[in-house]
């Protein structure tokens, strides 16, 4: 490697690794603030925190990564063209391209360096950061309660569905309108508890959580095993001023907050994983709706008749046949139905309706499961293809900064860091836009995943092209000298006249 290219390579790499560790402790921080509600005055360790952090970090590399490309590569040819530096090379027959090859180099590997962490790092960094917060939750039974939601309390003996509107006091311990489900063997709930206040109190010698509640209804829906007796559906009430219950974390306290568990999401898979869920999934909405819609079409009674393959006579002959089908079935409906009383016309309208009325009701809950399974496997392909975008993106962004540094021709951390601001968010907005987008099916999840990356590309283009002529970032020169060009043109007209 030539001097020139070390020197250059030198100072990027520089740039670069300060731009990193200033990002992604900026980047750590305003995550710690999505997270504090489950690590602060939960009586967690530091070692339990620091492991927190460290599985926190690699999450952070699809924003941190791109931002860290376009930022270094502008301070680091914005200070070469400060500098003169360009100039210089320039003078003895030195191109940008031939300075930015060493880069590029690096910028290449660093792309392959990107979809390794996307791939491996990353979604193992997701599951053991989701398994931690999940065991805290399990160890730590305060942190297992969300405000304003119900909350599952599974594993403990004494299954129950908890929610609070507000928890406070130390380590979250009081708790504010607090209503529980309690469930049967069955995981039936039957008995629903409400309470305007509550506490928890525990013990580290003791494997027993009591929750006290306060100024409460107690409501039970009692099952009796005579079937006359269900028939009555008894109900028993009672109100108490406080009422304790007793939960036993024995199975808790020999929880491993390392414990993996079988819960992934498009988040926690690799490609190859990504890839056979999607196939699956496929496969599997649309055996649903096929399913759906011959449910629904053996419900209406209709028995769509299957078009020939053959020749187009056929074709003309099945439309002819349809059409007479149709016409007869109406005038037969309409001769049934006057041939009725009014009463019964009355009730075969009725039921019609009822009929319609219960088929649309399907229909529009079938549509929101529907949408959910179809938002799962959009979410899927869109990580897919997230995946190699990011590894893309890093290679797009380093052409959008180099030629963009040496136009602007200013170092240090105060223009070089207002634009790459601007530009990354406007491509981390393009890119969540598309993103929901394309998680709502209104767009192809691909394109979602693609967009922001091929905005920047034309840009990356335009820029390189405009830094080699030694162009300013923005020319109106060939604009005017069109305008000219016609004005010209129509006065040696005016002339010819």
């Amino acid at each position: 490697m030539k001097i020139l290219d070390q020197y250059i390579l030198r100072r990027f790499l520089y740039n670069f690794f300060s731009s990193f560790f200033i990002l992604i402790v900026i980047f750590i921080f305003q995550g710690i603030w999505l997270f504090i509600d489950d690590l602060a005055g939960k009586g967690l360790g530091m070692v339990i925190i620091g492991k927190f952090i460290f599985y926190f970090i690699p999450t952070l590399v699809d924003k941190v990564l791109p931002l860290t490309v376009l930022l270094s590569s502008i301070l680091t040819f914005g200070t070469f063209a400060e500098n003169y530096e360009f100039a210089a090379m320039k003078a003895s027959g030195i191109s940008l391209q031939r300075g930015m090859r060493s880069l590029i180099v690096f910028v290449l590997f660093l792309g392959l360096v990107t979809f390794f962490f996307a791939n491996d790092v990353i979604p193992k960094s997701e599951q053991k950061m989701f398994n931690l917060r999940r065991n805290i939750a399990k160890v730590k039974p305060a942190a297992a309660i969300t405000e304003g939601v119900f909350s599952d309390f599974e594993g403990t003996g004494q299954g129950m569905n908890i929610k609070v509107d507000k928890k406070y006091g130390e380590q979250d311990r009081f708790l504010d309108n607090v209503i529980i489900h309690k469930k049967t063997d069955q995981n039936i709930n039957n008995t629903v508890i409400k309470a305007k206040a509550g506490e928890l109190i525990s013990s580290e010698e003791s494997d027993i959580i009591q929750l006290v509640l306060k100024d409460g209804n107690y409501y039970e829906e009692i099952v009796k095993k005579d079937a006359q007796e269900k028939r009555k559906q008894p109900f028993a009430k009672s109100n108490f001023d406080t009422y304790t219950i007793n939960i036993d974390i024995s199975e808790l306290n020999d929880q491993d907050l390392e414990e993996d568990q079988n819960i992934t999401t498009n988040k926690m898979k690799n490609v190859g994983r990504l890839i056979k869920d999607i196939d699956s999934l496929r496969e599997n909405n649309l055996e649903k709706v096929t399913a759906f819609s011959k449910n629904v079409v053996n419900r209406m009674g209709a028995f769509p008749v299957k078009a020939p393959i053959d020749t187009t006579q056929q074709k003309l002959e099945l439309i002819k046949a349809k059409d007479t089908i149709q016409r007869d079935s109406i005038e037969t409906i309409d001769q049934f139905v006057s041939g009725l009383e009014q009463w019964e016309q009355i009730q075969v309208m009725k039921k019609a309706l009822n009929e319609v009325s219960s088929i649309i009701n399907t229909v529009d809950s079938k549509k929101q499961e529907l949408q959910s399974r179809y938002k799962f496997y959009n979410s899927h392909i869109l990580s897919l293809h997230q995946k190699y975008a990011l590894a893309l993106s890093c290679i797009i962004l380093f052409f959008v900064g180099a030629p963009l540094g040496a136009i602007i021709r200013k170092g240090g951390l105060g223009l070089p860091m207002v634009v790459a601001i601007i530009l990354f968010l406007t491509y981390y907005f393009i890119g969540v836009f598309a993103g929901n987008y394309a998680k709502e099916g209104n767009i192809h999840p691909a394109i979602g995943a693609w967009l922001p990356t091929m905005i920047m590309l034309p840009l990356g283009i335009s820029l390189t092209r405009r830094a080699t002529a030694d162009k300013g970032l923005v020319g109106f020169g060939h604009f005017i000298d069109r305008i000219k060009s016609l004005f010209k043109k129509k006065e040696k007209e005016a002339e010819d006249q």
